[in-house]
């Protein structure tokens, strides 16, 4: 298991950050690819989909491009007719979101140009924090969750065929758990040319938890599992560390990587 730990002091507060990946118990490779920036504060957790090696290359291709477009801060980079950002939201929101078009653009093209990457994609889950105000972006079914007090609640809604039946009262939440299409995308980077993302701001309070995941967590530990460790377990590290540990100990058919921010009592 890969684990990094990491914190950052600023004038008025520490945070914590912590991260793992395993490849789990069933499969040879692991797929899923993320980066943390600690002096930017940006996250990034990407999922791959395709088979043997494709997913984990477009994986990393999401990652490193929305990497990259962030380090460079080029808000004059040029974006296409569908790149369509929100008026409202921050600078840095909008950054991260053309990042991850860009993303979606660069996976579609090394798919269509090279046979042996033909059908590949990506999910994606990145975040950026500016002082207390957190800007995500989501596409597929890697998740956010923020833990506030003992309180769990997930930040994005998955873009599965399974999700939206449930979300259109197609299908009861009991049922969508033992579905064989649970795992169905219908939406990832690079598989077309354009792509919707989700789009997102959230202000945070001092003791919150951020939690970015792949589906390698959310599929084999209920959430109430995930609170409890968030809740009792203070280092990010460890907890991160106990996540994926859970993950495999509930069967482990997945590869599982888990981010945690944990924000400090003083705020940013």
């Amino acid at each position: 298991m890969q684990t990094s730990r990491d914190e950052m002091q600023t004038s008025t507060t520490q945070i914590g950050i912590g991260s793992a990946t395993h490849v789990g118990r069933v499969r040879s490779n692991n797929e899923d690819n993320y980066k943390i920036i600690p002096t930017l504060k940006l996250f990034v957790l990407s999922d791959g989909i395709g088979g043997q090696a494709n997913g984990e290359v477009a994986s990393a291709i999401a990652v490193q491009t929305i990497v990259t477009h962030c380090l460079e801060l080029s808000s004059d980079r040029p974006t296409s007719d569908g790149d369509e950002l929100p008026s409202d939201m921050s600078e840095k929101t909008n950054e991260l979101a053309k990042a991850t078009y860009l993303a979606n653009r660069m996976i579609h093209g090394a798919s269509v140009n090279d046979p042996r990457f033909q059908g590949m994609g990506a999910t994606v889950v990145a975040a950026w924090l500016d002082g207390l105000r957190l800007s995500l972006v989501h596409v597929g079914d890697s998740r956010a969750y923020l833990l506030r007090g003992a309180h769990l609640t997930s930040l994005t809604l998955d873009h599965t065929l399974v999700a939206e039946q449930v979300r259109s009262g197609i299908l009861t939440p009991e049922q969508a758990q033992t579905s064989p299409l649970r795992r169905m995308l219908i939406r990832a980077l690079g598989v077309r040319e354009e792509v919707e993302i989700d789009i997102h701001e959230h202000e945070l309070c001092a003791g919150d938890v951020l939690l970015l995941c792949t589906d390698g967590l959310t599929g084999m530990v209920p959430e109430s599992e995930i609170s409890d460790v968030l809740v009792h377990e203070h280092d990010a590290q460890s907890a991160a560390d106990r996540l994926v540990a859970s993950a495999n100990e509930h069967g482990g058919e997945d590869n599982v990587t888990v981010i945690l921010v944990r924000i400090g009592a003083t705020g940013l």
